[in-house]
């Protein structure tokens, strides 16, 4: 895939917000299509999102079909607004499903899922065609958007905001129940908050 800087719609701004705690994204395994719940810790970080997501109205609201990104939405007070959204699911992480980086690097030192993608699974560039198709679903409509997904996808949509490769997700970290607001620069893609700690702590 060839970098492309997309072009975002005047006034457009995207909040993407990470789905709460999972016992696997508490314990480092790699959670694709793997439908686990939010722990209790993981569903009073998503309730503390919700005043912050009031403030003003959204004109879409999209949603991984994942319970994890689905109660992470209807916790945050959006669940009414909300539709599902297939490109939104997470990495589809094949044959490494359930494993940690390490376990996975025991038989392939130096692996990276960015860089390397996932046997019986997604390659950088096929999350990025995901990715891609929401993005110009968004320029088409502008207006504020608040979009529920995952770690790695929200990683690559960032990076594809901007207009870098869906490789380039390597170089943002993003913790759980989390929110960042992407949006524009004199006409430019840009992002205007990344990771913010938002939710209340353990």
């Amino acid at each position: 895939m060839t970098t492309h800087q997309h072009d975002p719609a005047p006034g457009a701004e995207v909040v993407l917000i990470r789905h709460g705690e999972t016992a696997w994204s508490l314990s480092g395994q790699h959670t694709g299509s793997t439908d686990i719940p939010l722990t209790e810790r993981g569903e009073a970080a998503a309730r503390g999102l919700a005043p912050l997501l009031a403030a003003g109205p959204f004109s879409l609201v999209l949603s991984s079909p994942l319970q994890r990104a689905r109660r992470t939405c209807e916790l945050a007070g959006l669940a009414g607004e909300a539709r599902l959204e297939p490109d939104l699911v997470e990495w589809d992480y094949g044959a490494y499903e359930g494993l940690t980086s390490k376990e996975i690097q025991r038989d392939r030192p130096g692996w990276m899922v960015f860089r390397d993608g996932c046997p019986d699974g997604e390659s950088p560039a096929q999350v990025g065609e995901r990715v891609d198709r929401v993005i110009r679903r968004l320029q088409e409509g502008g207006g504020r958007v608040a979009l529920f997904a995952h770690g790695h996808l929200l990683r690559v949509f960032v990076a594809r905001w901007i207009g870098l490769t869906p490789s380039h997700g390597a170089h943002f970290l993003l913790d759980t129940a989390t929110l960042t607001i992407l949006s524009n620069y004199r006409g430019l893609p840009a992002v205007q908050c990344w990771n913010a700690p938002l939710a209340p702590g353990p």
